[in-house]
C-alpha cells in the first residue's frame, strides 16, 4: 500500500492544484453558493473516513430535535445502490432500504428518527427535503467540500490520532495521503471538534497548532452504552459480555479504535473478519462469518452499528447465531458551551 502511495505522488501537485482553484472561485464568488430556505449546518473533515461524522450528526439530530426544531438530515448516501434523490425518512416512516440509501444516513435515521434524504447535488437535495418535510434546519453530513450549498454554521471534525501521526503518507494530499485539504482549509470552519474517541486527550502538536488559531475548538470522546441484539434489540451491559470468545466482524473505516474498546470491555476479539469500510454485505460473506463463527466455536458475533444495518437484512439466514452490535455515543467534553454555540446558531 505504501509503495502504491508513492507512485502516485506526482499526482498530489495536481490534486491540490484542482483543490485550490476551486476553492479560490468560491472564494472571490465566481463559483456562487446557493441559499436554501433553511438553516444548514454542515458537518465534515479534510480527511477521508473514520473522523465521526455520523456519531456527530447523530449527536446534533437529538439535540436540535430535543430543543423544539425540526431537523432534518441530508447525505450524498456513500456507497449506495441508487443515484438522484432519495426520501429516506418523513422521521416517522422509513421509506428506502439501507442498499438504497448508504449505511450511515440509515444509521442515523433508526437512531434519532428524524426526517432524512440522500442526493448528489446538495442544493437539489436540501430543496426537495425542505418540500418533502417542512425542515427548517438541515444538518449537511459530509459538507466541507460541498460549497454549492451555501451553510450558516460549518463543523469539522479532526481525529485526533490523525493529528498525533508524524507520517508523511497520512498527512500528504490525495492520492498519497489521507487529506482531502489541506490544513489551511480550516479557515472555513466555524468551530472545530477533535475526536479522541476512546484514548486520552492529547496537545495539538505544535507544528500544527498555527491552522487552529482564532478557532473555537471543542474535544470529543466515544462512550460505549452497551451491545445490543440485532434481530430482538434488547440491550446488555458492557460486563456481559467480559472475557466472552466473540467473532468480531467490522467493516468501517478504522476499525483499531473499535478492537480496542472491546479489548478494554475486556471482549476476547482474537477472531475477527475486517472487510473494507462501507462493505456491501452479500450472501458470501453472511457465509463466511457462519462458517467462522462455528468453526472457532465463538458464543457470539459482535459488530458496529454501521454494519448491524446491513447484516439485518439477513435475519432468516443468521437466525441461528446471536449478532450484537456495541452501541456507543459522542461525547463533547465541554457540552455545555458546544451545545449553547449550536443552538445560538440554528
Amino acid at each position: 500500500m505504501k509503495i502504491l502511495r508513492l507512485i502516485l505522488y506526482p499526482l498530489v501537485p495536481v490534486y491540490a492544484a484542482v483543490i485550490a482553484i476551486r476553492n479560490w472561485f468560491f472564494d472571490k464568488g465566481i463559483f456562487k453558493s446557493k441559499k436554501v430556505n433553511a438553516k444548514v449546518i454542515s458537518i465534515g473533515n479534510i480527511t477521508v473516513g473514520g473522523s465521526g461524522k455520523t456519531p456527530m450528526v447523530i449527536y446534533l439530530a437529538q439535540l436540535l430535535k430535543n430543543s423544539g426544531r425540526k431537523v432534518g438530515v441530508l447525505s450524498r448516501g456513500y456507497g449506495r445502490k441508487s443515484s438522484g434523490y432519495k426520501l429516506v425518512s418523513d422521521g416517522e416512516k422509513i421509506f428506502t432500504s439501507v442498499k438504497e440509501s448508504g449505511d450511515e444516513i440509515y444509521h442515523t435515521v433508526l437512531d434519532c428518527k428524524v426526517p432524512a434524504a440522500v442526493c448528489e447535488n446538495r442544493v437539489v437535495g436540501a430543496e426537495r427535503l425542505i418540500k418533502d418535510t417542512g425542515v427548517d434546519v438541515i444538518l449537511l453530513d459530509d459538507g466541507f467540500q460541498h460549497r454549492w450549498i451555501e451553510r450558516d454554521f460549518n463543523i469539522v471534525l479532526i481525529e485526533q490520532s490523525f493529528l498525533l501521526a508524524d507520517d508523511f503518507s497520512v498527512h500528504s494530499l490525495l492520492p498519497t495521503g489521507n487529506m482531502r485539504e489541506p490544513f489551511k482549509s480550516l479557515k472555513r470552519a466555524d468551530t472545530i471538534v477533535i475526536n479522541r474517541k476512546f484514548t486520552e486527550l492529547k496537545n495539538i502538536p505544535e507544528k500544527r497548532q498555527k491552522y487552529f488559531l482564532d478557532k473555537k475548538i471543542f474535544t470529543a470522546h466515544y462512550k460505549a452504552i452497551g451491545f445490543v441484539d440485532i434481530v430482538k434489540k434488547d440491550i446488555y451491559g458492557l460486563k456481559e459480555f467480559e472475557r466472552q470468545k466473540s467473532l468480531v466482524v467490522s467493516g468501517i473505516a478504522n476499525p483499531y479504535s473499535f478492537l480496542n474498546v472491546l479489548s478494554r470491555t475486556d471482549v476476547d476479539t482474537s477472531n475477527k473478519i475486517i472487510f473494507k469500510d462501507h462493505k456491501d454485505y452479500t450472501l458470501k460473506e453472511v457465509q463466511q462469518i457462519r462458517k467462522k463463527f462455528y468453526t472457532t466455536n465463538s458464543h457470539s458475533v459482535v459488530t458496529t452499528e454501521k454494519d448491524a444495518v446491513k447484516l439485518m437484512n439477513f435475519s432468516r439466514e443468521i437466525d441461528d447465531i446471536d449478532i450484537f452490535y456495541l452501541k456507543i455515543k459522542l461525547v463533547v467534553d465541554d457540552e455545555e458551551s458546544f451545545e449553547k454555540l449550536i443552538l445560538n446558531k440554528d
